[in-house]
């Protein structure tokens, strides 16, 4: 049975997200945000919604394959409900395989993709992807079709406008309620942190740039560390960097300028695109690297979801329906690794 009243805090992808399927399930949500929606690192410009390789299998990478799975049909009721484009696009991935050892794993992991993705995507190791390719010293590269994108600004946007659709309200003024849902980001794991007396998680920067160049509906590109994304409105996003000491966490700098010129140098197919946008923001990490999710330890009635970092995106929409199975109906499919710890 649905409650009646749920507050989320923070209306970032996490806190949107399971807001939205809560409103959906029949719940009264408010989401109390202090700025606006993808305020924090919700609202960059990069959008790679990617896997982790199919080998070493965990229920880690099993809950993102779900995820990544869901995704098309979670984006495509946004888009439905708002009336906005998110910008997904399941346009898969290319990777060059530096030499003859990169190549053989690669095969080794497409064996494995057949089995772990259980036929809901591919991983393959090709040869002659076309002109839309960073260069490989070996010849061969990896495309899978598990890979997506987004337009990280237009999503939280659409889904902002779906969650509105449904009823759910969006304020800045503080509403406490009998059960909430923490989602707050770095800030708040680091508060999180505090309150339990040990650290469960900091906040790394990142900093991306969009850059002018029409290559809708081509794949999303990965070399040397670098995500290359392809949005559906005509512009490309590159990022990005990832940087655990910082003094600024809002301001670019000459960091951003360094992954400007690698990435000319590195995809000869953005030519010297002129850029459009600059972003820095500061992604919640979690010790573990996984999600935390589930009860505050030390608070009755109150539940966590943070440490999305550079996955946020892409386990959104199956930690909104974990997340909303757990308070509505108390079941509970949280794995293992992403558990809250102990009080």
């Amino acid at each position: 049975m649905a409650i009646a009243n749920i507050t989320v805090r923070g209306a970032g992808i996490f806190g949107l997200s399971i807001a939205y399927e809560l409103q959906a399930r029949g719940a009264k949500v408010t989401v109390v945000e202090p700025e606006r929606p993808g305020a924090g690192s919700s609202g960059g410009l990069v959008g790679a919604l990617a896997p982790h390789t199919p080998d070493n299998w965990n229920p880690k990478k099993a809950f993102q394959l779900a995820s990544l799975v869901r995704a098309g049909t979670f984006w495509r009721d946004v888009e439905r409900l708002s009336g906005l484009s998110s910008g997904y696009a399941p346009t898969g991935r290319l990777q060059p395989l530096a030499d003859e050892r990169a190549v053989e794993l690669a095969r080794a992991r497409e064996k494995m993709a057949g089995i772990n993705w259980q036929g809901r995507a591919v991983w393959t190791v090709m040869r002659d992807p076309g002109e839309w390719a960073p260069p490989s010293p070996s010849g061969y590269w990896v495309h899978d079709t598990l890979s997506a994108l987004i337009h990280p600004r237009r999503a939280m946007s659409a889904l902002a406008a779906a969650f509105a659709a449904l009823g759910g309200t969006i304020t800045q003024e503080d509403r406490q309620a009998p059960v909430e849902i923490w989602a707050t980001g770095a800030t708040g794991l680091m508060a999180l942190g505090r309150e339990l007396g040990r650290t469960v998680g900091n906040g790394v920067k990142g900093q991306a740039l969009l850059v002018d160049h029409d290559a809708a509906g081509r794949a999303q590109l990965f070399a040397d560390g670098i995500h290359i994304v392809p949005h559906l409105d005509g512009t490309v996003a590159i990022g990005s960097t990832s940087e655990r000491a910082f003094t600024d966490p809002t301001t670019t700098d000459h960091l951003l300028d360094d992954l400007y010129g690698r990435a000319m140098s590195l995809f000869p197919a953005l030519g010297a695109a002129k850029v459009l946008d600059r972003w820095a923001g500061v992604r919640p990490r979690a010790l573990s690297r996984a999600p935390l999710l589930g009860p505050h330890p030390l608070r009755p009635g109150v539940y966590i979801a943070n440490g999305g970092f550079k996955i946020g995106f892409g386990m959104a929409p199956e930690i909104a329906r974990v997340m909303a199975d757990l308070v509505l109906d108390c079941r509970d499919h949280i794995p293992g690794d992403f558990r809250m710890p102990a009080g």
